[in-house]
């Protein structure tokens, strides 16, 4: 269930808060662009930010957070890019993680990343397994059909050859979405209540297609590294206003 929280304090009205916000972090690039700079100067710009954000969560009680911070697509850029935006957000995650105020959990693809990369993100969960506070997924190579893919995969292979048929399932087979859900990179968390993409974009570009069926979706202008509290508090605003009925 949703806490509701006063916006501005007592005796102000009070507001639905999402229980997981999901955030594409798009723009950095084009900020960097407009500024004269290179573009691993947004992305510098951009991993302050993300800071800022769960900071934002925290204080507004939300429990979940999510931030897309590289696709598996981003992998195929120049070498030299890739390798340049894999330390600042490696080195932005050990920044949040040594705060020790949030569970940072690492999801994607992360068998096509360099062994280096992998090994400090499994550091950086580790090093945040016992934290209390809120969890955040960090979506790096992160494709959305990839990850349907590896689920339907991994749900297979629960079964012995010739035990899953096709179609909706009958009542006690685990062969159905339940079962599908508890492979994704997300199991055990609530679904994205808000979708947050910034840059002025709207679209998903295949951002957690199956968490993000009943969600809600709000497209800021800005990008990224310029994305304030305001900003932020706003999306909270549109979404308290949403009537959700989650198909009904």
């Amino acid at each position: 269930m949703s806490e509701q929280i006063p916006l501005c304090g007592p005796p102000a009205r009070s507001f639905d808060v999402p229980e997981h916000v999901a955030v594409i972090l798009d723009g950095n690039r084009r900020w960097a662009r407009h500024h004269g700079l290179p573009a691993v100067e947004g992305y510098r710009r951009g991993a302050v930010r993300v800071g800022n954000l769960w900071e934002w969560c925290e204080e507004w009680g939300i429990g979940y957070v999510t931030v897309w911070v590289l696709s598996l697509d981003n992998l195929h850029r120049p070498g030299e890019a890739v390798r340049a935006l894999l330390e600042v957000i490696t080195t932005g995650l050990r920044k949040l993680a040594d705060q020790r105020r949030w569970r940072i959990r690492p999801i994607g693809a992360l068998e096509a990343l360099p062994d280096h990369i992998r090994d400090l993100l499994s550091e950086i969960e580790a090093d945040t397994a016992d934290v209390q506070g809120m969890v955040v997924n960090a979506a790096i190579a992160y494709d959305g059909r990839q990850e349907i893919a590896q689920a339907a995969r991994a749900l297979m292979n629960e079964h012995s050859p010739g035990a899953v048929s096709p179609g909706r399932a009958a009542p006690g087979d685990t062969v159905d979405e339940s079962g599908l859900a508890r492979h994704l990179y997300t199991a055990g968390q609530p679904d994205p209540d808000l979708v947050i993409r910034t840059s002025g974009e709207q679209r998903l570009s295949g951002f957690m297609p199956w968490q993000t069926a009943y969600a809600e979706y709000h497209f800021a202008p800005v990008c990224w590294p310029d994305f304030t509290r305001g900003d932020f508090d706003d999306a909270l605003a549109v979404y308290a206003k949403r009537q959700r009925r989650s198909g009904l």
